[in-house]
């Protein structure tokens, strides 16, 4: 099959960034053609004045961006076009240039832009869902939700309000990716089409196992941020004194987290960025992963994937995604979001019951096994594919979807296997 990707990365690499470049390299071992159009937010930083004016009409209509998809997929000819972030560069006029060519158009929603301008579904670390009933996101605008500035929310609600108007996103997008249940629910009840959203987790690739090493440290991993469950996280160790805790992560909260790293038997170390190699070592030398994150709309914990493949058991926050993914006493832990103490609590316990948290190690990799596979996931990019060519009878013969890496070959999905509610059984196929 030929496959177009794209995707407008972000400055700062990041988890989005790495699903793209995993599916990219799925897809192409599994012996289809695939090509991409990418974009980087880099190039704002070359950009004289009258681009930089350009900017804002581009968020909502990118015509260069345009222009380019029609010359790639004449140049082509995908079968499929699978979208990742298209903001803002990219802009959601690609999906016309699909749309003109009769090419079916996937789109993977890896955060909550499309009801929240700031994407975090949050404001003054709190849950916030002003915004994603609404036809014109004002509150966005009104508060500065993105980036602090209520200029630059207003060119993202612009955005929004357009081709909300416009339908844009019921009209030419065929089939919708989601990591969870919860944001499958997020946004069917927000209002786009629920009978075109698919769940499917992200993966990680099999170098990730489980290694015969000493575990003589807790492990964090992620943005140093506010909202990462950061500050929560160095209070429970303060609470705890002296227990290893290694931290990997770059962020405004950095230096914050030198200081306590500096401090005399606080535990803490903080480590600079390692090859993938080495996260995978560092990974394997964990008893144990802490996943404080605070936002309860956070959409896929990609860090707590890589523990489990590594049987790493999780200790997390419970609410929203984190709750979800982590079984309380069987792959993890949970403990009160937002609770230093109740953290601290559940960190001691897990040190001092070692032979438990063992077990639920290896509890995390049987769950890594069933739903968090290259094979597994790439089955059900398969089903995704198959389901969004037939949303409009633009079907791909089966022999298409033979991969030929794995020797499998995709059942059949008819148009009439739409149905009037998100398609929460994909995981259980």
């Amino acid at each position: 099959m030929k496959i177009l990707l794209v995707h407008n990365s972000y400055q700062h690499h990041g988890g989005e960034d790495v699903v793209f470049n995993n599916e990219k390299n799925l897809l192409s071992a599994a012996g289809h053609h695939v090509s991409t159009y990418t974009r980087n937010n880099e190039e704002i930083n070359g950009y004289g004045w009258m681009k930089q004016v350009s900017l804002a009409p581009r968020t909502v209509w990118a015509w260069d961006s345009l222009k380019e998809m029609r010359r790639r997929i004449a140049d082509e000819r995908p079968d499929i076009t699978h979208f990742h972030n298209t903001f803002p560069l990219i802009s959601t006029s690609a999906y016309l240039a699909c749309h003109e060519a009769r090419v079916p158009v996937v789109q993977t929603l890896h955060n909550s832009r499309l009801i929240c301008p700031a994407a975090t579904l949050s404001r003054g670390g709190k849950v916030c869902e002003d915004c994603s009933d609404k036809r014109i996101p004002w509150p966005a605008v009104l508060h500065g939700c993105y980036r602090h500035s209520h200029l630059q929310s207003g060119v993202v609600a612009a955005m929004l309000t357009v081709h909300r108007q416009l339908k844009t996103w019921e009209r030419f997008v065929d089939q919708y990716v989601v990591s969870t249940e919860l944001f499958a629910r997020k946004f069917a009840a927000a209002g786009l089409p629920a009978n075109r959203i698919s769940i499917k987790p992200n993966f990680v690739d099999q170098n990730y196992q489980i290694a015969q090493c000493p575990r003589d440290y807790a492990l964090f991993v992620g943005r140093l941020v506010p909202e990462k469950g950061v500050n929560t996280l160095l209070d429970a160790w303060g609470l705890i004194r002296g227990l290893p805790l290694k931290i990997r992560g770059d962020g405004p909260l950095l230096h914050h987290v030198q200081s306590h790293a500096g401090e005399r038997d606080s535990g803490i170390e903080w480590l600079k960025r390692p090859t993938q190699d080495g996260l995978i070592g560092i990974f394997q030398g964990a008893r144990f992963l802490v996943w404080p994150s605070e936002a309860f709309y956070e959409n896929f914990g990609l860090v707590a994937i890589e523990a489990f493949a590594c049987g790493v058991p999780v200790i997390a926050s419970n609410v929203g995604v984190m709750a979800e993914t982590i079984r309380d006493g069987h792959t993890g832990l949970h403990f009160a979001s937002e609770s230093p103490t109740d953290l601290a609590a559940k960190v001691e316990w897990a040190w001092s019951h070692p032979n438990e948290m063992m077990a639920m190690g290896r509890e995390a990799r049987r769950e890594y096994e069933e739903k968090y596979t290259p094979e597994r996931n790439y089955e059900m990019l398969m089903n995704i594919y198959k389901s969004a060519m037939s949303v409009r009878g633009w079907e791909a013969s089966k022999s298409d979807f033979k991969d030929r890496s794995l020797d499998y070959i995709v059942g059949e999905i008819s148009a009439e296997d739409e149905r009037p509610s998100p398609k929460w059984d994909l995981l259980n196929h």
